[in-house]
């Protein structure tokens, strides 16, 4: 009989020829279970997803009494999903006041999506401008407008009508004019290696998108939901999106995504065509239960305001001769090290040890950590122990 690791490659679908291949059969908290009962420390999060950990007790409860009522039950939009209409209400009431519709989907990349088409549809135009490496999503849209070439040569023809623009360089801004349909850009450039605005860079950006009419849509598919240290990112920065874009840590575990606008924007989708954007699963009750548990944790718990606090610590206790530089902010850190043969060594060393973590899709030489927030010091002070032993070890 064939083990459960070669059904895996012979069924599921691959997309490399290094996957992990670590069969986990619990979760809890920060660490993960395998099959042989080996705990691992997951400093990833599942990419920034499980902000409040694995199987945290309110999402698991929320989960479990929604499912015991209803799941799907029809195409989004047209019937009144308690769920749905809680989490959205709850939403809007933590943003700005021209932020108070909410889009419901299933993922980070039907987010940027739809927010595409929303923006061509509202202004009438056609150019979609973002930044070097940016990750906004793997579908066709989101790809035409990832910010970097090796991950999109193999599908052009893409998009027509895109533009790049350097991060955090305030000429490349005058790219931006009266035929852009709108500016997408990541608060926090996450696969950049964590690379934060600098020097009111953003309120530069929102200021040209001000002058030109065109549309500004902040990325928060990584960094949103406390990662940084505030519910949303944009908050520390003092700058308004027309459109953000959440998902990840918005679902406590569950698939969901959402574009957040005004409601006299969104409202094109209405007509000219009506049905201007639809989705089957998007704002499924289910995962809007789970999201509206997790919101409400982070709203009424200090997860969030020890983000900083915890930050520090990771950036007092990671200090070894092999590491380059820290970046980070919140907890979504980029540990660099001097290419990324050897910060695969230290990877695979680290998951040996019982670590989970990663590297950066633009910045392969820069390890990952972006754990849940749930972490505690002791937690923390045990992750950085095995780091830098397993630095010792690969040296």
């Amino acid at each position: 009989m064939l083990t459960q690791r070669a059904l895996f490659l012979q069924h599921v679908a691959q997309t490399s020829d290094m996957p992990l291949m670590l069969e986990i059969v619990d979760a809890k908290g920060v660490y993960l279970y395998d099959k042989a009962g080996k705990r691992y420390l997951d400093l990833i999060s599942g990419i920034s997803v499980s902000n409040l950990g694995h199987c945290y007790p309110n999402v698991v409860k929320a989960v479990q009494e929604q499912v015991a009522k209803y799941m799907h039950l029809m195409v989004y939009g047209e019937y009144v999903y308690t769920p749905q209409v809680a989490l959205a209400t709850l939403l809007a009431q933590q943003l700005p006041p021209s932020l108070n519709s909410v889009y419901f989907c299933n993922s980070g990349t039907e987010a940027t999506e739809g927010a595409l088409k929303l923006a061509k549809r509202y202004t009438g135009r056609s150019e979609l401008i973002s930044f070097k490496h940016s990750y906004h999503g793997s579908s066709h849209g989101a790809l035409s407008i990832l910010g970097d070439e090796y991950f999109k040569r193999a599908y052009r023809p893409l998009l027509p009508d895109t533009r790049l623009l350097t991060y955090n360089h305030f000429p490349d801004l005058q790219q931006i004019t009266n035929r852009t349909a709108c500016v997408i850009a990541e608060t926090v450039q996450a696969e950049a290696g964590v690379l934060v605005p600098q020097n009111d860079f953003l309120k530069a950006l929102r200021a040209r998108c001000d002058e030109v009419g065109a549309l500004l849509i902040f990325d928060e598919i990584q960094v949103g939901f406390g990662r940084t240290g505030s519910l949303f990112a944009f908050e520390q920065f003092d700058v308004v999106p027309d459109i953000l874009l959440l998902a990840k840590g918005m679902g406590g575990g569950m698939p969901i995504g959402a574009f957040i606008s005004d409601a006299k924007i969104l409202s094109v989708f209405k007509n000219n065509p009506f049905l201007g954007h639809i989705t089957t699963f998007g704002g499924h009750p289910v995962c809007c239960a789970a999201s509206l548990a997790t919101l409400q944790v982070l709203l009424e718990t200090n997860y969030i305001a020890e983000v900083k606090q915890k930050e520090a610590l990771f950036r007092q206790l990671l200090t070894h001769p092999t590491i380059q530089a820290v970046r980070s902010h919140g907890l979504i850190m980029a540990v660099e090290f001097a290419n990324f043969d050897f910060t695969k060594k230290m990877i695979d060393k680290c998951i040996d040890k019982g670590l989970i973590t990663d590297w950066f899709l633009f910045a392969d030489n820069c390890m990952r950590i972006a754990p849940p927030l749930i972490i505690t010091e002791e937690q923390i002070k045990e992750a950085c122990s095995i780091i830098l032993s397993a630095l010792d070890e690969c040296l």
